[in-house]
């Protein structure tokens, strides 16, 4: 199993190219199964996940091929040959739960395996299942496989979400797309991976009004055609070497990033002591004279984001005062704290809660990573830390993060993959 090794204490100094946007590859990849035409997605990123949405996606029978020799665009297409999302797929990654609302608009029927992914919380999909129901679905539940049906076609409906799940509006807007009169959806969630799906739908040939708001109102259509779509910026990305940049005290040019993505974390970023400038091609980040404690709640777009709460935790441990980290949306991805605190962090967890008293310096130490998010905390703090540190079981970072180990050391950082 590989592990990376990080000897910290070096400020990062060059450019980093920002990837496509892992949370809006894979629902668009989805989008493949609404047409027998082609759809090209172009910017993909080279991730495992990727790969695992391809595998399903090639056993519903959609072809997945490489339009360029780098692998950076798919065209997706053809006849679905089976309804069956299996386990042993499905279980590697939990956005394979997106194919069931394309199955059932397109033809009437899918099984599909209860998700997975990473160990940071209980993530029902009822959201889901309920909306499709409210759509004319029949939905039983039967030995960890979901089994949805309906006959004919989909029924517009007023869906109402109690909360702005990502999953849950994703799903629905794909299956409203086809379904037969007008479908709203209410207290939807806004991110930015969501408006893409949405613009590459109506690209496609969807009838979507409200696009970017909390309501969306679609008009169901007979079918979709192909379409060639160019997929968003990481911003998960983008703000993590962000947080890289500001933690060593360097200066990086984040090359095609967006500013107007990143919502709460540049203007909490910002207050910490980060400075981000917008270029003509992305963002300049440097720290500013020094890092303060700022405090921050997780919350949906345009809010603070859960996905980037360990690499600010990381970046306020070695900041002045203190700071409290606030998870409202997992109730368990505190997992880093440990191997933070045997690097010499400080972070007493109170619930809900993190308080984070900055010291002046971390120290390296062996750590093992517990999920995506927390991978490349502990890299993070790798970066700042004196020593070496190993980070052990990083196949987590591999489905969210391409060649971490290349960027950063283009940028100075010494470190290296070690394989087993």
């Amino acid at each position: 199993m590989d592990s990376i090794r990080i000897r910290g204490g070096k400020p990062l100094s060059g450019r980093i190219a920002i990837g496509g946007a892992k949370n809006a590859a894979l629902p668009l990849m989805t989008a493949g199964l609404l047409t027998e035409q082609r759809l090209v997605l172009e910017n993909v990123p080279q991730l495992a996940d990727i790969s695992t949405m391809a595998s399903l996606l090639a056993q519903h029978g959609i072809a997945v091929d490489n339009v360029t020799d780098d692998g950076r665009s798919l065209s997706l297409g053809g006849a679905i040959s089976n309804t069956e999302a299996p386990y042993d797929i499905v279980r590697k990654m939990r956005a394979s739960i997106l194919v069931l609302g394309p199955l059932l608009a397109r033809v009437g029927e899918a099984r599909v395996s209860l998700p997975g992914g990473c160990a940071i919380g209980t993530r029902p999909v009822d959201l889901h299942l309920k909306g499709l129901e409210q759509m004319g679905a029949r939905i039983d539940l039967d030995g960890g496989y979901i089994h949805a049906s309906v006959q004919g076609r989909l029924r517009g409906a007023t869906i109402v979400l109690p909360f702005a799940s990502v999953g849950a509006t994703e799903n629905l807007l794909m299956a409203a797309a086809l379904a037969d009169g007008q479908t709203v959806l209410a207290n939807v969630a806004r991110e930015p991976e969501i408006t893409d799906l949405a613009d590459c739908l109506v690209a496609m040939g969807a009838r979507i009004a409200g696009i970017g708001t909390d309501r969306l109102t679609i008009e169901g259509v007979d079918a979709l055609h192909g379409a060639t779509h160019r997929i968003i910026p990481d911003r998960i990305e983008t703000g993590t070497y962000a947080c890289a940049a500001a933690i060593t005290g360097g200066e990086v040019r984040l090359v095609n990033a967006r500013l107007d993505h990143l919502g709460a974390v540049a203007r909490t970023l910002r207050e910490a002591g980060v400075e981000m400038t917008e270029e003509a091609d992305g963002l300049l980040v440097r720290r500013a004279n020094g890092l303060h404690g700022v405090d921050v709640m997780t919350e949906p777009y345009p809010g603070f984001p859960t996905d980037m709460q360990a690499q600010y935790m990381v970046l306020m441990s070695v900041a002045e005062g203190a700071a409290m980290v606030t998870e409202t949306i997992f109730e368990n991805r505190f997992m880093h704290v440990p191997e933070l605190n045997r690097m010499g962090a400080r972070i007493n967890v109170h619930g809900a809660s993190a308080i984070v008293r900055g010291v002046s310096a971390l120290s390296g130490a062996p750590v093992m990573a517990t999920d995506l998010r927390a991978s490349v905390s502990l890299i993070l703090a790798g970066l700042a830390a004196k020593g070496e540190t190993v980070v052990n079981r990083v196949y987590h970072l591999d489905r969210g993060y391409e060649a971490v180990e290349q960027k950063l050391a283009a940028c100075g950082a010494d470190i290296e993959r070690l394989s087993r």
